[in-house]
């Protein structure tokens, strides 16, 4: 079993992959995304800081039992999914429900597949960037908050099998809005004045 286990998204990309890192490592995919929110239940703790519930896909299960395997006997393993938050979630995802040890996990990502690039990032690993693992976490929260209680409404009054979901730049678009509101605010010179007295006097409590 070759000591150094790499986990890519696509299968497309592993023979590839494995050819120019050589017989000391084994390349194999996740396959995008092992886990997600249940589809039959909202799977968010509203009660509880939207906390989401993660379950592994049905057609995944097979094979997270098979990186499990590999990943047991590997020395280390590298995970290198797509350099995006969802290339970071599924990082996290896997780095969760195969039960790795941070000490033998290594983070590594690549924007093109040629060799000096491969060879660049096992150079340079890296760890989890948790900021991007939880935009992606509050965009796919967003969406199922959303989406869950709205489109059976789309089903019965417009259409079967509507989504309602991807909201974020809906909810990015209000946040913004508001920014701007709060920001032109400190524009009216007697505001400012007063707005800026009242944080130091609240600082100084």
């Amino acid at each position: 079993m070759s000591k150094n286990l790499v986990i890519v998204e696509s299968p497309a990309k592993a023979k590839t992959i494995e050819k120019y890192l050589g017989s000391d490592f084994k390349v194999s995919s996740s396959y995008g995304h092992i886990s997600d929110l249940p589809s039959k239940e909202l799977g968010v703790d509203v009660e509880n800081d939207f906390k989401p519930k993660y379950i592994i896909s049905k057609d995944k299960k097979d094979v997270v039992k098979d990186l499990k395997k590999k990943a047991l006997a590997a020395d280390f393993v590298w995970l290198a999914s797509d350099e995006d938050r969802e290339g970071e979630a599924i990082a996290w995802h896997l780095f969760e429900s195969l039960k790795l040890e941070k000490a033998k996990t290594k983070r590594i990502v690549f924007r093109e597949i040629t060799k000096s690039a491969i060879l660049k990032a096992i150079e340079n690993p890296r760890e989890i960037n948790y900021n991007l693992v939880n935009a992606q976490q509050a965009r796919r929260v967003i969406d199922r908050l959303v989406g869950f209680e709205i489109s059976p409404i789309l089903w019965r009054k417009v259409k079967g099998g509507l989504s309602a979901g991807r909201v974020q730049s809906v909810a990015v678009r209000l946040l913004v809005d508001r920014e701007n509101e709060i920001n032109d605010l400190f524009q009216i010179p007697h505001l400012k004045f007063l707005l800026n007295s009242a944080m130091q006097i609240m600082s100084s409590l």
